[in-house]
């Protein structure tokens, strides 16, 4: 099956975005890149291009093995794409990075410093 697809289409048809909308705004907003060239929503996508996009923080690199351009059940997106993401990272890093509560307001002097001096920064 020849062809192509449109990268906002099949990113949203293999379940990588809840919505074609989203996924039209990630490209849009840069967040997705089709063989490492910032893509447009209708950039196209063939079998073997490798598709990179930034989701909740994380970035998943997958490279087209069907396409699709009706969504699909998981069962079957899983299929239609090889996944070449790297592992998250474990549980003790991600626990390791401080962070403010919510609603706790702007940082006083005292706590800028040490954040500052927390992310290394030189207080020169």
């Amino acid at each position: 099956m020849g062809g192509s697809v449109r990268v906002d289409s099949w990113t949203w048809s293999v379940r990588l975005f809840k919505t074609r909308s989203a996924a039209a705004s990630a490209c849009r907003g840069g967040h997705v890149r089709v063989d490492g060239v910032t893509a447009k929503p209708s950039t196209p996508v063939t079998i073997g291009t490798e598709v990179r996009v930034r989701v909740h923080g994380s970035e998943k690199i997958v490279e087209v093995a069907q396409l699709v351009n009706k969504r699909v059940g998981a069962a079957i997106a899983a299929t239609a794409y090889i996944d070449h993401s790297p592992p998250p990272p474990p549980k003790e890093v991600l626990a390791s990075i401080p962070r403010r509560d919510r609603g706790a307001g702007r940082p006083t002097k005292k706590e800028r410093r040490e954040m500052d001096r927390l992310r290394g920064f030189n207080e020169d």
